[in-house]
């Protein structure tokens, strides 16, 4: 089973189950957000519909009238039976609670299959997921299931494929169904074998265990990659999808990361080198962003990508200071990264996008966060200013120390040059005494070598 949607389902028609502990302005924006991530898959979002339950637990996750509205629809493709139990569903939501107008909706006297996918603001169970689809005639996605499919379709390196291909097997496994043969089919039409369903079953565990251990190694080799940049300072961006890390780390950097306004653009972890080039070497990496409710398989899964910002000695909190519920965001970014067990690296929030507010709006913010930078990726003079935060807190962590090389010792004044900050030079009547700045490491081993010379 693939979750793929096809090319021609191009119009979705959004659903949100408010509960006693999901509603009102938190479904307001979890909505919206659902309808960005709709729209990075290349769906057109026709409208909304939303329904108050006391729980998206029920086998019927819609009560029948409001099953049948939708139904009307996606063009009356499916089957919905039964009478409507007051026990089964709680109130409708009133016209004015739809988030988008409902004159987006196509009204009775246009085509009907005006809406060819629904997608539903929460996690369906596969009884649910299939309850829903037979009832209403179209694809369902719940939200895990369109967020993985952005992973899949945003992935590109081998480790980012295995990662979300490990979480997609994972949430397709529970939801593969049976052939039209129904249950009694078995193979070969001997017996009491396997039926189709059970040997699908297998074959995804199969793969699974094959894809887990493809990823150890894997991350074996990342490991010991990042084990060889430890010595150097290196720097993470972390925080929501589309708080414009990839901007930054292209400002900081120079470098070409691709930056995109869509959710999740990247996926791959990018290591850098700040710039302009400092001595020694500072490393900037760019991490996957977070979402709210995102999916367990797929944080446990990116668990070793999530270890830049775990091995970091410094973390840039990006966030969109020009969305409203930025305040939001940034406490899945704290839940997720203490999940991961980064919890006692520096850190700095950075409020990103300033060239969308206004001055009073800057001010205020800076009252709130006084320990905050404000800055704007497209602004030189904000890109700067970090870039000497960056150096700044560097430099603090490195060791001054005066070194005494010979004439006799070939080679050595350009190694320190190419690897620490000079910061004095006294050329003598026998010798150079060189006043450095470096990390304990790169220190002990220059001690070392000049011990030998």
């Amino acid at each position: 089973m693939q979750l793929t949607a096809k090319a021609s389902l191009t119009n979705a028609l959004l659903i949100s189950i408010c509960t006693p502990d999901f509603k009102g302005d938190e479904a307001t924006e979890s909505l919206a957000e659902l309808a960005r991530l709709v729209t990075t898959l290349g769906f057109k979002v026709v409208g909304t519909q939303s329904q108050k339950q006391s729980s998206t637990k029920k086998v019927n996750v819609l009560g029948l009238g409001k099953l049948a509205e939708i139904a009307h629809l996606t063009g009356n493709q499916g089957v919905v039976e039964g009478e409507e139990d007051e026990d089964q569903f709680e109130e409708m939501v009133d016209e004015s609670d739809f988030l988008i107008n409902r004159s987006d909706i196509p009204s009775d006297n246009l085509p009907f299959a005006c809406a060819d996918v629904v997608v539903f603001d929460c996690d369906l169970s596969p009884s649910q997921l299939r309850n829903v689809e037979n009832q209403l005639g179209v694809e369902v996605f719940d939200r895990t299931g369109i967020i993985i499919e952005i992973f899949s379709r945003h992935a590109r390196t081998k480790t980012a494929k295995l990662q979300v291909e490990i979480a997609r097997l994972n949430y397709v496994a529970p939801r593969l169904r049976e052939t039209s043969c129904g249950d009694k089919e078995r193979q070969m039409g001997k017996g009491a074998g396997e039926t189709t369903l059970e040997l699908n079953r297998r074959a995804v565990r199969d793969q699974l265990a094959e894809l887990k251990r493809e990823l150890a190694s894997v991350q074996h080799e990342m490991k010991g990659r990042r084990t060889q940049r430890s010595e150097l300072f290196c720097v993470a961006l972390v925080g929501y999808t589309n708080a414009g890390k990839s901007s930054m780390m292209r400002a900081i950097t120079g470098s070409d990361v691709e930056g995109e306004n869509k959710l999740f653009a990247t996926l791959d972890t990018t290591v850098r080198a700040l710039f302009p080039i400092t001595q020694p070497r500072i490393l900037v990496s760019d991490t996957v962003g977070f979402i709210k409710k995102l999916p367990h398989d797929l944080v446990a899964s990116f668990h070793s990508t999530l270890a830049e910002a775990q091995d970091a000695s410094l973390l840039l909190y990006v966030v969109d200071a020009s969305d409203p519920s930025f305040r939001a965001q940034l406490d899945v970014v704290h839940e997720v990264l203490n999940e991961v067990g980064v919890e006692d690296s520096k850190k700095l929030l950075v409020l990103n996008k300033s060239d969308q507010l206004s001055i009073e709006q800057q001010q205020a913010l800076m009252e709130e966060f006084p320990d905050a930078m404000i800055t704007s990726a497209r602004n030189p003079a904000d890109v700067s200013k970090l870039h000497k935060y960056i150096v700044q807190i560097a430099q603090e962590e490195m060791i001054e120390e005066e070194i005494i090389v010979p004439y006799t010792a070939k080679g050595i004044m350009g190694e320190i040059r190419s690897s620490m900050s000079v910061t004095k030079e006294d050329y003598e009547y026998e010798h150079i005494k060189v006043t450095v700045r470096s990390n304990a490491i790169d220190l002990a081993r220059l001690k070392k070598r000049m011990l030998s010379i």
